[in-house]
């Protein structure tokens, strides 16, 4: 198997499963991690995802050797990279869990997630440039969104490789964390994410995705309508019930 995975009461631990490749990332591993992903967005018991590898590679990168043969025709053809963008249909909060490497893909990989948190082991890039190519899992739009455009440029176009506390620094990641009980601090991360409404969650994370693709007036109008669309659910109800009551709430 190219990902393991594991549920943790109201989480799910995704685990990349290449150690030998440094889990780059073949059609085996993205089929089988995409399609286990939707498979857990769809339960109402799941309410955080955390994607991660080992000690020494979070994602290497694309799998070259799957790569290399290849001519333009058979990328076009095979839409190569494209069931990647299923990724983004997914509305279970997600976290990268990043340790060691996340070259190329992976560093693309992680910036599809909701949040990063980083080792302080962890390395940051996109190298595609020394292959004579560029990023292809979307890594020059969503760096350059993260980053700004300069950062984003001397990065791709140098392939240089960047520590976890520069790319919290510039913004690519949400936090840099102890090595020691790394896992355990994002499970506990995870824990307490998932410890909310899964329906209000599923609207934050769309909410929040729509300012990077709208101006501030629609999105705000689209904030306002999830906003609205809220109160129909058990879970506001509850929420506030217990608030006024000075418990904790009970979501389901």
């Amino acid at each position: 198997m190219n990902v393991l995975f594991e549920k943790i009461d109201r989480i799910v631990i995704a685990k990349l499963n290449r150690p030998k490749a440094l889990n780059a990332l073949n059609s085996e591993l993205m089929h089988e991690l995409i399609s286990g992903l939707l498979e857990y967005d769809k339960s109402p018991k799941v309410g955080c995802i955390i994607i991660t590898g080992n000690e020494k590679a979070f994602c290497a990168g694309a799998d070259i050797k799957e790569m290399a043969e290849k001519d333009f025709t058979a990328m076009f053809n095979e839409d190569y990279f494209g069931y990647w963008e299923i990724f983004s249909r997914i509305k279970t909060p997600i976290i990268a869990a990043v340790n060691g490497y996340a070259f190329g893909g992976g560093c693309e990989l992680a910036m599809m997630c909701d949040i990063i948190y980083a080792s302080e082991n962890a390395q940051f890039g996109q190298p595609e440039i020394k292959l004579g190519v560029i990023p292809g899992i979307g890594g020059t739009q969503r760096l350059t969104k993260l980053v700004g455009k300069s950062k984003a440029m001397e990065i791709i176009l140098t392939g240089k490789t960047i520590n976890a506390r520069e790319a919290e620094k510039i913004g690519l990641i949400t936090q840099v964390l102890p090595q020691e009980n790394f896992t355990k601090q994002i499970i506990e991360k995870a824990h307490l994410i998932a410890s909310y409404s899964k329906t209000a969650l599923k609207a934050a994370k769309e909410a929040t995705n729509q300012a990077l693709e709208s101006s501030l007036k629609d999105g705000i109008v689209f904030e306002r309508k999830l906003f609205h669309s809220l109160f129909h659910t058990k879970n506001q109800t509850e929420g506030m019930s217990a608030f006024l009551e000075k418990r904790t709430p009970n979501f389901n």
